[in-house]
């Protein structure tokens, strides 16, 4: 693999197609070979928030971009454009809690399976030591760039 930084110093739109108002990681946190982590701060004004909390939308969403983190780290230190990708299945999706505004969320991703541009991942969604919400995803990659 190509560089190293600090995960600090990336900027999260340099790894994911997404755009404001539509974001919902702020930070890559953790990355190896089997597992990804993103930090997020709930913002009361966001799209998904309503009463107080994110919304279920917004968990899932928070999980795929996740996944794009993930594999637009890889393009990053691969000297290579962010792909898009594509939700192509949810299974076992268990919503504890919805997050309240000003809570930090930390999403764990594990790659359990990646074959044909296809990744499975089991996510797990935690504000401080409390589990959120758990999930398994299905993302379809696609070769198309992603026009940042």
């Amino acid at each position: 693999m190509g560089i190293a930084m600090s995960f600090e110093e990336i900027d999260i739109l340099d790894l994911i197609p997404q755009r404001p108002p539509f974001l919902l990681i702020d930070r890559l946190v953790d990355f190896d070979e089997r597992y990804t982590v993103t930090r997020f701060t709930v913002r009361e004004n966001h799209l998904f928030c309503e009463q107080g909390e994110l919304q279920a939308a917004g968990l899932i969403e928070n999980i795929a971009q996740t996944c794009a983190a993930r594999m637009g780290y890889i393009n990053l230190i691969n000297a290579e454009r962010v792909k898009l990708g594509f939700i192509g299945a949810i299974r076992d999706l268990e919503i504890l809690r919805l997050p309240r505004c000003g809570e930090t969320l930390l999403t764990t991703i594990g790659n359990t399976q990646e074959v044909f541009r296809m990744m499975l991942v089991e996510a797990e969604v935690r504000s401080g030591d409390e589990i959120l919400a758990t999930a398994q995803m299905k993302i379809a990659l696609s070769e198309i760039d992603a026009q940042n």
